[in-house]
């Protein structure tokens, strides 16, 4: 009988350590689902190229919006296919009404393209059909700005 009672201890004690171990399973596994790990994202570091945007605005301003700009009004609309005013409306209503064409700052707390540099850009690519780059001597940016414009219009 003796033996009898021992296998049965020794069953008991199985079935504790059985149901112990279960119990943590169950719980790892409760656990793991109501915090799940979040991998981290890499830290990617981007190349900052100064492209001297402040200074592109002001020799846009300086060139054809000043008191005294160095181009007259003939090689503005030569070059922009209308006259300022209607060039500074332009600007001024879509600057309001496309938030895309506003200046802002980026993540590093640099300011953006301003408003006049976004819409000469767009103004100039599509009065002439060219690309980006043709138009980047104030700009330096890329041909999203047309498509942009020409979505918003």
């Amino acid at each position: 009988m003796s033996n009898w009672s021992s296998d049965e201890k020794i069953d008991e004690e199985i079935d504790e350590m059985v149901e112990e171990e279960v119990d943590e399973m169950v719980e790892e596994i409760q656990y793991n689902y109501s915090h799940p790990e979040v991998p981290t994202a890499p830290i990617v570091r981007r190349v900052h190229i100064n492209r001297n945007r402040e200074e592109g605005h002001t020799r846009l301003w300086n060139d054809y919006f000043s008191e005294n700009p160095t181009y007259i009004q003939d090689m503005f609309r030569r070059r922009n296919r209308m006259n300022k005013p209607l060039f500074i409306h332009i600007v001024s209503t879509i600057e309001n009404g496309v938030s895309y064409f506003r200046q802002r700052r980026d993540a590093t707390g640099r300011l953006g393209l301003s408003a006049l540099q976004k819409c000469t850009a767009a103004i100039r690519m599509m009065a002439y059909g060219c690309a980006a780059d043709a138009v980047d001597e104030y700009l330096r940016l890329a041909e999203t700005t047309a498509y942009k414009c020409l979505e918003n219009l």
